[in-house]
């Protein structure tokens, strides 16, 4: 299984065009989305191209292909425009042996762990700041962000495939990659 996995769109049209393209050109089973996909929020400036209907129709053309969990931005309004599930704080799923706990990162997150054993997944979203580290006894992995970057990261997604976590721009550049 190939798995696309992305974060914080913010309500780009821009930004989220890009990786829907890169996802096609991935050619993904499933594209997991980390929370934070129409509103912007506060502590943000607009990302460029701010349309949240248009990402709205984009993300919903693919329905059937997403998995998601919610973001610190996500509201019930936004489950009634997004035509799949969209508000669970968190999905536990097994890739090659390790559970894998994907959350958007406000409530869980390397300060306030889940219950992991040695070996599993925290995946998350919300920093903007890509990462693949072994960290104690289990692996933390962020994809960074699609369409608001920080410290300097490029705009961002991660492909899982084959036991293989691979950062990668939304030009398709490999930016990071981690066996597990």
């Amino acid at each position: 299984m190939k798995l696309m996995i992305a974060s914080d769109i913010h309500g780009s049209s821009y930004y989220c065009k890009k990786m829907l393209e890169a996802y096609e050109k991935e050619q993904a089973d499933k594209l997991l989305l980390l929370g934070d996909l129409l509103y912007h929020g506060p502590r943000n400036d607009l990302p460029k191209e701010y349309a949240p209907k248009e990402v709205i129709k984009m993300l919903n053309q693919k329905r059937e292909e997403i998995l998601c969990v919610r973001g610190n931005c996500e509201a019930e309004v936004d489950q009634m425009v997004l035509e799949f599930p969209v508000m669970a704080e968190y999905a536990i799923f097994y890739l090659d042996g390790h559970m894998v706990f994907a959350t958007h990162g406000h409530i869980h997150n390397k300060e306030h762990l889940p219950a992991l054993k040695k070996g599993d997944i925290l995946l998350h979203g919300h920093t903007h700041v890509q990462a693949l580290e072994e960290w104690n006894d289990y692996y933390y992995l962020n994809p960074g962000s699609v369409s608001i970057p920080k410290e300097n990261n490029k705009n961002s997604y991660m492909i899982y495939e084959n036991g293989t976590y691979t950062i990668k721009s939304l030009d398709g550049e490999v930016i990071k990659e981690k066996k597990i």
